[in-house]
């Protein structure tokens, strides 16, 4: 959405270390949902410090685990401050609130300006929505549940027409999370692949049709089994909020807790839900790395001579996908090695539908990264544009005539502290999701010493995502 600066070589894009990234890419996701950021810094310390750093931090807190006693870490992962109490009156009104401000936003990208740095539609949705909701959820829990614009006009339709909550029809057992892979993936091709997805009369099409269809979703099935098996925002969305360290019971109660320890109380995923989570984990993956360098060139394309989102349609395609099916292979693999090296009995899929519940403190981590410079400079377009949002010189908010601050994310020194920050929050993340895979190591294993040695292939794939991951936001790309 905004311009991007493509970024100098470094001494990570030295051959050597280019061939040996093409090994790591099979095992490396990136979680960074966006088309729109705009990242293009040089390192200003050799790459090899900060790759050799972040797989040491990551190697180290297995090892300092695998030595700790179980009762310690339970006691650790249990501690909880209560704060305060509220209930749920609210939520409908909030609701439908949000219902209102998505219908003028759909009206805005389709009568508004076809800037889409001018138009609040774009900007909402891949800026404010898919970069800061996300970021909300990890820090404060589960806000989505008030704010999204489906609960509030269904419990006003059942109102009005006495329709029963759980719906007239039930989804089969069989289907699972498979509705939303499937609404997923074409939501990632959209996102991805599709030549406009930043087009405001584009998305409020595709954004409005998928509004509609999961509300008559909601009335046949009922709001809650369709938001859990087919509406994949709010299930990805509830996935990451699990990582909060904020959580409430069923009686509204809030208490604060440590970071990851909700994923630890989570049931193990059912198949479905598994490729969700590695659906989200690869598309985004693709997503950083269809931008750089080394990807264009093996797509036989000139990065410095770009010819747009038209010409890479089908390699597009065929990367999504493939990147897929090689992470779950890589990622079921490490699973089904550490079930036979440390000789459990569990099934296979009660082992995997657990410890993927490990990757999301790396699939935030990503967002924060990926998402940074995105919301530092869109977010001050998105600001402004809601001020005024059919570009009628409006200004709602006082907000229509800021001044844009890109230099925000320019400069040397703001490109060292952007760089230090991203990369802190990878090496963060991979570090609590070595945590909490030793947690779900000992619900598999209870003995300490199959726990760890359970554990280690997870932690070496863990140690590959740092790397790639670090190298992504070095390598240069094309904006």
């Amino acid at each position: 959405m905004s311009g991007r600066t493509e970024g100098g070589a470094t001494e990570s894009s030295r051959p050597s270390l280019a061939l040996l990234l093409v090994a790591l890419l099979l095992i490396a996701p990136t979680p960074a949902f966006a088309h729109a950021s705009d990242r293009g810094h040089v390192l200003l310390l050799p790459t090899g410090y900060y790759l050799v750093g972040g797989a040491f931090a990551v190697a180290v807190s297995f090892l300092v685990l695998a030595l700790l006693p179980p009762a310690a870490l339970d006691k650790f992962w249990r501690r909880r401050l209560p704060v305060f109490a509220f209930g749920d009156g609210a939520r409908t009104a909030i609701s439908l609130t949000s219902f209102a401000g998505f219908a003028i936003l759909i009206a805005a990208g389709l009568f508004g300006s076809r800037d889409p740095l001018s138009n609040p539609l774009p900007l909402v949705v891949w800026t404010l929505l898919w970069a800061g909701v996300t970021l909300l959820q990890g820090v404060f829990g589960d806000l989505w549940s008030w704010l999204n614009p489906w609960y509030g006009p269904w419990r006003l339709v059942s109102w009005l027409f006495g329709a029963r909550d759980e719906g007239s029809w039930r989804l089969p057992g069989w289907l699972g999370r498979w509705p939303a892979v499937i609404l997923f993936l074409a939501f990632a091709w959209f996102e991805l692949i599709d030549p406009a997805p930043d087009d405001p009369a584009r998305l409020a099409w595709a954004a409005g049709l998928y509004w509609l269809l999961a509300f008559l979703a909601m009335l046949v099935f009922g709001y809650r089994e369709w938001s859990r098996g087919g509406e994949f925002l709010t299930i990805f969305f509830s996935m990451v909020a699990r990582f909060a360290p904020v959580e409430r019971d069923g009686e509204g109660r809030l208490a604060l807790c440590w970071p990851g320890a909700k994923l630890l109380a989570a049931e193990p995923f059912p198949p479905s839900g598994v490729a969700f989570l590695l659906l989200a984990l690869s598309s985004v993956s693709f997503d950083g790395l269809s931008k750089t360098f080394f990807w264009l060139g093996l797509s036989g394309v000139n990065p410095l001579e770009f010819p747009g989102r038209t010409a890479v349609i089908g390699s597009g395609t065929f990367g999504l996908i493939l990147t897929f099916v090689l992470l779950a292979a890589v990622f079921l693999f490490a699973v089904f090695l550490g079930q036979r090296v440390a000789g459990g009995d569990q099934r296979m899929s009660q082992a995997a539908g657990l410890l993927v519940w490990s990757i999301v403190p790396i699939a935030l981590a990503y967002h924060v990264a990926h998402y940074l410079t995105t919301l530092l400079v869109d977010g001050q377009y998105a600001l402004a544009s809601l001020s005024d949002p059919f570009a009628l010189g409006w200004n709602l908010f006082g907000t229509a005539d800021m001044q844009i601050e890109a230099g925000i994310v320019a400069g040397a020194s703001s490109a060292w502290w952007l760089w230090n920050i991203q990369a802190g929050a990878i090496i963060t993340g991979h570090v609590l999701a070595v945590l909490v895979a030793h947690g779900f190591a000992w619900r598999l294993h209870p003995r300490p010493a199959r726990a760890a040695l359970g554990q280690f292939p997870l932690t070496v794939l863990m140690i590959a995502y740092t790397v790639f991951g670090l190298w992504l936001l070095a390598t240069p790309t094309v904006g």
